[in-house]
């Protein structure tokens, strides 16, 4: 990455987003720069009266957008928008915008990527794909398994990864229903027998890990967010013979479905926003996925392998950047 590559990457404060920019502009194979983009108060106004501009954006910030200039310009959320619109008009870059930029100027953007389960039609300038980019290819995972399998090295196989996020707007992750998640966990594990390896989120709640851990059988590798500690997550995805993963993260459940391992989401009905549901049954029928309740065992099936960012840079290098 350097400051005088053809492709920008706008990185503001939401991690989620960034990790998919930076995923399709990984899978470009071209040189790129990361722009970091802090926001002031005024970034809470809305996209009509900041315009194509840099309205909200801190100073700082401010004077690392300059010369010499990109090509390219990938973004992704509203609040990227008007600065993306902004670098166009100083040099005619190409945009790509992963997700609505909303209102005003969708029309200044040369490729929008809206996820299929947000409902969005696609033509024009809208390319509608499954899930959502992410970071995770074969050769990460090359490089996870090799760092993480001698961590593991000690537990019988089959290894039953368990991913868990938890509490999101408006609807709430309580202890009760992370038992309910580490009994079923526990009744499939027995089934297949070999060990259970656990990693919560920032969104899980000390109590609900607690539960969790309680629910689940030795032997087990427990990693808890509560604790400290490096996160075994993209280990989890390299190494486990299954993995089970809560519904309430669109990125999770996507780069779960990139890895080889057979993927059980669990999400209780009602328990997820309509879009999330909307998602787990576009996983479903495109047999990358299966729920867990109701499922008589952990055993895997023939299934692709989800990667929409070489998607996307397929298209990109095809319509902006021949």
């Amino acid at each position: 990455m350097t400051d005088a590559a053809e492709i920008w990457v706008l990185a503001d404060d939401r991690a989620g987003n960034v990790a998919q920019c930076l995923g399709v502009a990984e899978a470009l194979g071209r040189s790129f720069a990361v722009k970091t983009l802090r926001y002031d108060r005024l970034a809470r106004l809305p996209n009509l009266l900041r315009g194509a501009g840099l309205t909200g954006v801190t100073d700082e910030s401010r004077a690392g957008l300059a010369a010499p200039w990109p090509r390219l310009v990938i973004a992704a959320g509203r609040r990227t928008a008007p600065v993306a619109r902004w670098i166009k008009r100083q040099c005619g870059a190409r945009l790509v915008q992963i997700m609505d930029p909303g209102f005003p100027g969708r029309g200044d953007f040369d490729l929008i990527v809206s996820p299929a389960h947000d409902g969005r039609k696609a033509g024009g300038n809208v390319m509608a794909v499954l899930g959502a980019p992410h970071r995770v290819t074969p050769q990460r995972l090359a490089a996870e398994a090799e760092k993480w399998a001698p961590a593991f090295a000690h537990l019988p196989r089959p290894w039953v990864a368990v991913i868990v996020g938890g509490a999101t707007k408006n609807r709430p992750f309580p202890a009760e229903m992370a038992e309910t998640l580490g009994r079923s966990v526990a009744r499939l594990a027995a089934k297949a027998g070999g060990s259970v390896l656990l990693t919560t989120s920032r969104r899980t709640g000390a109590n609900q890990e607690t539960a969790l851990a309680a629910a689940l059988p030795e032997p087990r590798w427990l990693h808890l967010y509560s604790q400290g500690g490096e996160n075994p997550y993209f280990g989890f995805l390299a190494l486990a013979d299954a993995i089970i993963v809560t519904g309430d993260s669109v990125s999770m459940c996507c780069e779960a479905c990139a890895a080889d391992a057979p993927v059980f989401l669990w999400a209780p009905e009602g328990w997820v926003a309509a879009k999330h549901a909307r998602l787990h049954a576009q996983l479903y029928q495109a047999g990358l996925a299966r729920p867990l309740d109701g499922a008589a065992s952990l055993e895997g099936w023939e299934r692709p392998r989800l990667n929409a960012a070489q998607e996307v840079a397929r298209v990109i290098r095809e319509r902006l950047l021949p």
